[in-house]
């Protein structure tokens, strides 16, 4: 899941398209191109005759002109630039998958040092809660020896400096195990605000 899903990768992926896509514009700089062409004018003249009368009449004649047709291109070779810049696309399409390539890797080997985090948390969590049964019985033990006179109270302060040593690493390593469990979804690509809620609960 983590070498398709996860959210580097999936930008990593979409550059890579956006790279082949590119090549594919630039190319098409070489091929022909044909438009429509279509042009409106008017044009207005006025010429001033003399009559027999002396009096100037106006004659005048308006044109509308409109025109449609076909233009056809055909690219050439200038100076090389349209080469150029295919050539330029290709190698950048050529990083892209370089860059995904390494996103996939990189996601898979943060899944699994996610993975060996919550594997090796949850025996840490099952070791630290033993050893926690283990400091309440020595507390326990020590406490008892201290009322019936075999004990001192040094070895009361040590146990309970013990129970809550163990009780402090137990409660870390349950922290751990939460956080490499969210880097584990979060290098898969599955998570949520559901698992963020879930764990913020049980922070509460």
């Amino acid at each position: 899941m983590a070498e398709s899903t996860s959210a580097s990768v999936q930008v990593s992926q979409a550059l890579y398209e956006i790279a082949t896509r590119e090549i594919e514009r630039q190319r098409a700089g070489h091929y022909p191109t044909l438009d429509l062409v279509a042009t409106r004018g008017r044009s207005s003249t006025t010429d001033t005759q003399a009559t027999s009368a002396g009096v100037g009449l106006g004659v005048g004649s308006d044109t509308n002109s409109s025109t449609i047709g076909l233009q056809l291109s055909i690219p050439i070779f200038a100076g090389g630039v349209t080469a150029s810049r295919d050539r330029e696309a290709v190698a950048l399409k050529e990083k892209a998958a370089a860059d995904l390539e390494n996103a996939r890797r990189t996601a898979a080997l943060n899944a699994r040092q996610a993975y060996l985090g919550v594997t090796s948390g949850l025996a840490q969590v099952k070791a630290y809660e033993a050893a926690l049964t283990s400091s309440q019985s020595a507390l326990d033990s020590n406490k008892l020896g201290y009322d019936v006179g075999v004990r001192i109270n040094i070895d009361v302060l040590n146990a309970q400096s013990q129970l809550f040593d163990t009780r402090q690493k137990l409660a870390k390593a349950r922290l751990d195990t939460l956080l490499a469990l969210l880097r584990l979804k979060a290098a898969a690509g599955s998570l949520g605000e559901d698992d963020v809620a879930a764990v913020n609960a049980l922070l509460e």
